[in-house]
């Protein structure tokens, strides 16, 4: 799925910009705007006061996106499914989100440590915040959108039979490509975090 180019059909009434919104959440519509303006090439043929639409009396998911930002995540807007009518969030921030490094996998690996044990785990967080980890399939389509994790890495999901043994996916861009690896699930290091998604 071309996340960059999905068809945008059905459209959404337009609304009054921040009616009726708590000064938090109109001040996070105003960067979600800021930055949607900005980076119009992640987003194309989709307009701002569509997605305002869908945002608006919708707290849940305005709170996980203000939470996702707050961990310097920087959502912003990389697709439209039509199924479904869903606007599609992902982190665009530069590197992985800087609020959510220095975590394990999950909690089985974050518990599987004898020592030196992390604070938290990428898939709980994830949870926390109301979102869902990048696929691999999702970690390569966001990266068609620039250069991502040039000098950090992200957790990304990990299919069942790796992690049954043992094992999780992380992945990063060098030399102008994107890896994925893997590491133990207990691993954890200062310069990787978790990038997620989310539906509105």
């Amino acid at each position: 799925m071309n996340i960059n180019k999905i068809d945008q059909k059905g459209s959404i009434s337009d609304v009054d910009m921040n009616k009726g919104l708590s000064r938090e959440f109109r001040e996070l519509l105003d960067t979600l705007k800021a930055r949607f303006d900005k980076n119009m090439e992640r987003h194309l043929g989709m307009e701002w006061p569509k997605v305002q639409g869908k945002l608006e009396g919708n707290n849940e998911k305005l709170s996980s996106l203000k939470k996702m930002e707050s961990t310097g995540g920087e959502p912003d807007v990389v697709g439209y499914d039509k199924k479904t009518i869903e606007y599609i969030f992902y982190d665009c921030s530069p590197e992985s989100p800087v609020g959510r490094r220095n975590v394990c996998y999950d909690r089985g690996g974050q518990e599987a440590r004898k020592a030196f044990k992390s604070k938290n785990n990428a898939i709980d967080m994830a949870a926390a915040l109301g979102i869902e980890l990048l696929t691999e399939e999702q970690y390569r389509e966001l990266q068609k959108l620039g250069n991502f994790d040039t000098k950090t890495s992200s957790w990304v999901k990990t299919p069942s039979d790796i992690r049954k043994l043992g094992g999780a996916l992380f992945a990063d861009r060098r030399y102008d490509k994107v890896f994925v690896y893997h590491n133990s699930a207990p691993s954890y290091y200062s310069v990787r975090g978790f990038r997620g998604s989310i539906r509105v």
